[in-house]
């Protein structure tokens, strides 16, 4: 198992590193929707420990045996950066620290480095643990004192500390001057509310600061590391985490994808470019940020929440241009309307296609069939009018490039149909009572002079027309079968035409290493989910071929 003592190869001044803690798999699972398997939990540590983050918050073993479970097999694993941590609360009131099973979970654990909260508020001390003010401190410093006789770096959590600052400045300072006097590795400031500002946690990050500087040279010791764990709740986690650490803060916490408790966490994934591509701050292993997007995009995966498209820099639309202006001018020179490359966090530049794309958009996204074409070829005005005209009856290619992509071969003359639909049906039976209601579906498909008939069920139409088309086809195309569908999107596009509106469907697909999007449009739901199921078919299709055989048609 890695060290997790140090966030970096580099010879980086220690002023300039910063130490993270990832907690996706204790915070993180508080987020509505938010559940890991034990599978999914080391899907994640392991995607973690390749990112490089030093430090993995694993669970609490004293709350739940799923994480006993989790810590008990990770006991095997062997991780290469990342070192895992156990999570619990400060001993029981009037409870000595031998006597709380809690903390004798968190050892029972076996992980070098474990996470201790306390209450840093006096409100909370006297409403929520109710105890008074000695024994809350007694609680904090006998607690760390007990397990750093038992050889663990402890990480303490000063919860609520900067709502207990704005209340009782003297007391949230007391309670960390208590975890650093008991031995405290990293002492940890909370928004746990998440309601703070940015110049309040400055300040207060400011007073904590002096306060263990003091600590640290009367008692000729060194200074616990300081860090910082922010909310989200007022849109302000990023902002307050940069704050903190402007002032001081060299640990940091927070989940990749950003999800947690309420509003959620301080996304790592969006503020460790910012840390080392804009600040000059060490966070990853050296060669390790290019992978970001692809791990976060793997965590959220595991989780089954979506990345938000305008997630900076590892979203889909962080690098993306709409507007002919802005995307003629980065064509021209990149800088002009990017902030970094999109490379240096592994992610993609899109030139989105729309009728305000302009045709140098579209030249460009055609140079991928053609890479000799430019904006005054015969093609690129036909596609432009093309695309008005499409988009003015309901279509939409912006988030659909391979669809565009097999608009943009017919008109280069550069497509051949590798199948065809004879024929389809789609029924759906929705008997009464306990029955569950299910649909079939059967396809006629011709490829290259055969014909093949296949059908399937499914939970619904569209999915049973899938499988029915996938079966027929299967037999010419084995690769197939290692397509999946991932989202499916229906959007009514004239609202007052009610039940007889056109719909567009959008259907992202999957073969494992590859993801791409495509649109059918219809009056007929059926219909206009068939179109993009085809159309998702044949970008595969034509893909394999390219790559097997370096030419198509």
């Amino acid at each position: 198992m890695g060290s997790g003592t140090d966030t970096s190869a580099s010879s980086a001044p220690r002023e300039k590193r910063i130490e993270l803690l990832d907690t996706t798999l204790r915070d993180g699972v508080q987020g509505e929707g938010i559940n890991f398997s034990l599978q999914d939990k080391f899907t994640v540590i392991q995607a973690l420990d390749e990112l490089g983050v030093p430090w993995i918050e694993a669970g609490s073993p004293g709350s739940n045996p799923k994480d006993v479970e989790l810590f008990r097999a990770a006991q095997g694993i062997s991780l290469k950066n990342a070192a895992l941590c156990s999570f619990g609360s400060t001993r029981r009131p009037d409870t000595a620290p031998e006597k709380d099973p809690q903390l004798q979970s968190l050892l029972d654990a076996e992980t070098g480095a474990l996470t201790i909260f306390g209450k840093s508020w006096d409100f909370h001390v006297h409403q929520v643990l109710r105890v008074n003010l000695e024994e809350n401190l007694a609680m904090i410093s006998q607690t760390i004192e007990w397990l750093k006789t038992r050889g663990r770096i402890v990480f303490f959590d000063a919860e609520h500390f900067f709502d207990g600052w704005k209340e009782n400045s003297g007391y949230a300072l007391a309670t960390i001057r208590a975890a650093r006097a008991a031995g405290a590795d990293r002492v940890v400031l909370c928004d746990t509310n998440g309601g703070t500002f940015p110049a309040d946690i400055a300040a207060a990050v400011a007073a904590a600061r002096q306060v263990l500087n003091e600590d640290a040279s009367s008692n000729t010791g060194r200074e616990p590391l300081l860090g910082i764990h922010a909310h989200n709740d007022t849109g302000l986690a990023i902002a307050n985490t940069l704050a903190a650490i402007q002032e001081g803060c060299r640990h940091v916490q927070g989940t990749l994808v950003g999800f947690g408790e309420r509003c959620g966490n301080t996304s790592l994934a969006a503020l460790i470019p910012s840390l080392e591509l804009k600040l000059g701050y060490t966070c990853l292993p050296a060669g390790k940020l290019p992978h970001i997007s692809e791990i976060t995009r793997r965590v959220a995966e595991t989780a089954n929440v979506p990345i938000p498209a305008a997630m900076p820099y590892v979203g889909s639309s962080a690098f993306s241009h709409k507007g002919g202006m802005h995307s003629d001018g980065i064509l021209k020179t990149a800088k002009s309307f990017e902030h970094i490359d999109p490379a240096a966090v592994g992610n993609d530049r899109h030139l989105l296609m729309s009728e305000v794309g302009g045709r140098s958009v579209i030249a460009e996204r055609a140079k991928k069939i053609e890479p000799s074409i430019t904006r005054e070829h015969p093609a690129v005005s036909a596609l432009t009018e093309k695309l008005k005209a499409l988009e003015a009856g309901g279509w939409a290619f912006e988030g659909a490039g391979a669809s565009f992509e097999l608009l943009v071969r017919r008109e280069l003359g550069r497509y051949k149909p590798l199948f065809r639909i004879l024929a389809y049906r789609v029924m759906s039976e929705h008997p009464t009572g306990e029955s569950i209601a299910c649909s079939q579906a059967w396809a006629k498909v011709w490829v290259d002079g055969q014909d093949e008939i296949a059908a399937a069920e499914g939970e619904g139409p569209v999915n049973a027309l899938d499988g029915a088309l996938r079966r027929a086809l299967v037999r010419f195309y084995p690769d197939l079968d290692q397509v999946r569908l991932t989202d499916y999107k229906v959007r009514v596009i004239d609202g007052m035409a009610a039940t007889a509106a056109k719909v567009r469907v959008l259907i992202e697909s999957t073969d494992g290493p590859n993801v791409w999007t495509t649109v059918g449009v219809s009056a007929d739901i059926i219909d206009a989910s068939r179109s993009a199921l085809v159309d998702s078919i044949e970008y595969k299709l034509i893909g394999d071929i390219e790559r097997k055989f370096k030419a198509y048609p």
